[in-house]
């Protein structure tokens, strides 16, 4: 029974993730189109509008979570592994992918990165005001996200855009194709309902895994659900990778543009409509502490010679492949640093 029971979690895990995929398709080439028609720069495209759209599986993986099941960790696990995901892999795969150097640019490094890095910040130390000023009974850092303490992640996304706007105000930008445009919006939103659609299956599945293995839920988010929501993340990245000479800067743009949008819009979506969720500070304060120094790792590499070579690539999937085994040992009970793991 447990084993067929396993079997189903995987296969919907699985089927899942197709579907995702299959959306991403319908969002990637629609987001593109559109972004074209209207005359919008590359990093603005790839932060903004690519970057929102391939986002919707985090978000839709946190208001499930929370609202649905009342596992307000599991969404968050889910946004802290995407991130983690985003940071190392995509950058590595979509350099790969190129055989050649992934090239990057000053305003990507310098204001895109220190923004995330912000966005980071903020986010810890939201979960900081809500164990210190709405603890949960006795219990020792355990606090309630409310929904005043969500609207400052959200406020500074909003500053977000506001610079963005700013930016595409002063550019120049004439439409570089004709397209149908009624046609590619409705692409868009059906790319999008078949990834909400398959995002419950991905959060369901994490949270049958954690009950049949016994361990808790935000674990399998931190790997399951996190991988499978990053899949448009990926494709899209990959696409503009190798989408012409500026395809480098809109790939990367799009990984840190995502993440700003997950940490800042998806973990708090989930407490504005429910109201309020616990969040438990020790398991929180670990997994932004690997995000933050993936974001250094990415950083440190994207800062030589403003590119990504093969071998900086390959540095890349060892350090996420060393977080993904630390997820492991803390699963198997060999580290400790999670609490009730």
């Amino acid at each position: 029974m447990t084993l067929a029971t396993g079997v189903w979690y995987a296969a919907v895990a699985v089927a899942s993730t197709a579907v995702i995929w299959k959306g991403s398709g319908f969002l990637d080439e629609a987001s593109k189109r559109l972004a074209r028609y209207y005359g919008v720069p590359p990093i603005i495209r790839g932060a903004v509008i690519a970057a929102v759209g391939s986002s919707m599986p985090e978000l839709s993986s946190t208001v499930l979570a929370t609202l649905v099941h009342g596992q307000f960790d599991l969404g968050v696990g889910a946004i802290v592994g995407s991130a983690v995901f985003n940071i190392l892999v995509i950058p590595a795969v979509s350099t790969l992918s190129r055989r050649q150097e992934l090239e990057a640019s000053r305003e990507l490094v310098y204001k895109e990165a220190q923004f995330y890095m912000l966005a980071v910040s903020i986010l810890l130390l939201t979960f900081a005001f809500a164990v210190i000023y709405v603890p949960v009974g006795n219990e020792r850092l355990v606090g309630t996200m409310t929904r005043p303490l969500a609207l400052v992640p959200v406020g500074l996304y909003g500053l977000y855009v506001f610079i963005q706007y700013q930016d595409l105000a002063d550019h120049d930008g004439e439409p570089l194709e004709s397209v149908a445009v009624g046609r590619r919006w409705l692409e868009l939103l059906l790319g999008l309902a078949l990834i909400v659609v398959a995002v419950e299956g991905l959060v369901r599945a994490a949270i049958g895994f954690g009950d049949l293995l016994g361990t808790p839920s935000f674990v399998w988010g931190l790997v399951i659900v996190a991988a499978g929501t990053s899949l448009p993340d990926l494709f899209v990245s990959l696409r503009a990778a190798n989408d012409g000479a500026e395809g480098g800067v809109t790939s990367i743009a799009n990984v840190l543009g995502s993440n700003t949008f997950d940490l800042l819009v998806a973990v708090p979506a989930g407490i504005l409509i429910a109201g309020a969720a616990p969040i438990d500070f020790a398991a929180a304060v670990p997994m932004m502490a690997c995000l933050t120094i993936a974001t250094l790792v990415l950083f440190t590499l994207l800062r030589t010679d403003l590119s990504l070579t093969n071998g900086e690539a390959y540095t890349l999937l060892a350090a996420y492949a060393a977080f993904v085994g630390w997820i492991v040992l803390e699963t198997a009970g060999v580290s400790g640093v999670l609490p009730n793991v």
